[in-house]
């Protein structure tokens, strides 16, 4: 099969993040692109999508990573059926760039085996490698880069310790196969450069390959995985993965001179004050959040063991929007946080106070992430803030939800997987700008950058 000599009109992809920070780095691949992109926080009714417009990419941002089966068997087919109502060529299942799942939470496996028969294909791509993340896939293998040293997943030093999913293989294949009993294969990087790419593709097709994922480790092979993609899309085709699904869709595209070979001009201003939330555990956000302590910002500490305790983490949540409004109103910007790093004592404390509770972890995560919500929510009404950065994935979903946030565009690059948004709101945050900020995401400066701007 031959590319078109023109994209389609219409939306080109569709797809559902499963988690908030990750869906945002979707939606920047295509709206940096020159591909419109609106990213809905909820599923949409018919009549909200009827009222927003030519949009090239449509997006459902959700919080499936965080979630069990049983969970993605109620709440993703609803979603799916959105999917397939838009009516895009390639329909996406949005995962993290480090493949963050098991059997038992955020099971990828699950996911597509539920999404298959409403969403389709002849074949089901899997791409994860994001070159401009840092993460790369060679002969199946997934390898992430911190600090600019690349580092096999499960040897990374927060993917190998994960709390809730830690990563004990790096062979993509090996570890989905633990989550689905559909057949996975692998076009490796060695055969793109060599062009046997379409009839290793074929083969695999012929054999009954209904899983196939892609080495991703330069531009060239990101290109190749993205005419893969479209060139053998048929009707329609179902592809999971990260970010790198957009980024090689959009490669192809410019190399085939589909879309103009150039980028928006698009700066990030500054503003005068900012407001931040983070309930992320990642070495990457500790180093941050003590970037920006040195300043300008006043760091507040939550007490999350309080979570467990509905009525008093609201006390809590209550406090700590006071001290923040305080810091605002002298000066200072301010950064609410339940932790500092994976060595913090706070997430051993959280964890015994849980056990001892007899609550679940996740409902304490999920009181926790909307908590931040309602603290940012209180914060920036009350102090006329323009923009705000949500640190964590999980807590991202949580505290948007929280706002009463139901869209987000992207406005202008802050950090690779993690542009600065405009909100869309019925409520009082319409209009507002806020980043989503996944763990691994950013660099040192980025809580300052999202306040100073370029």
């Amino acid at each position: 099969m031959s590319g078109a000599s023109a994209l389609p009109d219409g939306p080109l992809v569709a797809f559902y993040g499963d988690d908030y920070t990750g869906s945002s780095a979707a939606m920047e691949a295509l709206t940096f692109a020159g591909l419109p992109t609106i990213l809905f926080l909820e599923p949409p009714t018919p009549e909200r999508l009827a009222s927003i417009g030519q949009y090239r990419g449509i997006g459902i941002a959700g919080t499936a990573r965080a979630k069990d089966p049983a969970w993605m068997e109620q709440n993703l087919p609803p979603a799916f059926a959105v999917l397939a109502g838009i009516g895009a060529p390639i329909a996406h299942y949005k995962v993290c760039s480090t493949f963050d799942s098991s059997p038992q939470i955020g099971s990828i496996g699950r996911a597509i085996d539920l999404a298959v028969p409403q969403l389709g294909g002849a074949w089901h791509p899997l791409l994860v490698g994001s070159p401009a993340m840092g993460r790369y896939q060679m002969f199946g293998h997934l390898f992430a880069a911190v600090n600019g040293v690349g580092h096999r997943l499960d040897r990374h030093p927060t993917m190998s310790r994960h709390p809730v999913t830690p990563m004990d293989e790096s062979d993509l294949g090996r570890h989905l196969a633990r989550q689905t009993a559909r057949s996975i294969g692998l076009i490796d990087f060695v055969t793109m450069a060599n062009g046997g790419a379409d009839q290793a593709l074929a083969r695999a097709k012929a054999a009954g390959t209904e899983i196939i994922s892609l080495d991703v480790l330069d531009q060239a092979s990101l290109i190749e995985a993205g005419r893969l993609i479209w060139e053998y899309r048929g009707e329609r085709l179902f592809v999971a993965g990260s970010q790198g699904v957009e980024q090689a869709l959009v490669a192809y595209w410019r190399s085939a001179g589909l879309i103009p070979d150039n980028k928006l001009d698009l700066r990030l201003g500054g503003v005068e004050r900012i407001a931040c939330v983070s309930g992320s555990c990642s070495p990457v956000t500790a180093a941050q959040i003590a970037h920006a302590a040195d300043n300008g910002f006043d760091v507040e500490r939550l007490d999350a063991t309080r979570a467990v305790d509905a009525a008093e983490w609201t006390r809590e949540i209550g406090r700590a929007a006071e001290r923040a409004l305080t810091a605002l109103s002298s000066g200072r910007d301010a950064l609410l946080i339940t932790a500092s790093g994976p060595d913090d004592p706070a997430i051993g404390a959280l964890n015994a106070a849980i056990e001892a509770s007899g609550a679940t972890a996740s409902a304490v995560n999920e009181r926790i992430g909307a908590g931040l919500g309602h603290a940012l929510d209180s914060i920036l009404e009350t102090a006329r803030l323009p923009r705000a950065v949500v640190a964590g994935g999980d807590t991202s979903g949580h505290a948007l939800q929280a706002m009463g946030i139901y869209a987000l565009t992207a406005i202008a690059p802050l950090a690779g997987g993690a542009p600065l948004n405009r909100a869309s709101s019925d409520r009082a945050h319409a209009n507002i700008e806020i980043a989503l900020k996944g763990g691994q995401v950013g660099g040192t400066d980025l809580f300052c950058r999202a306040r100073d701007g370029d």
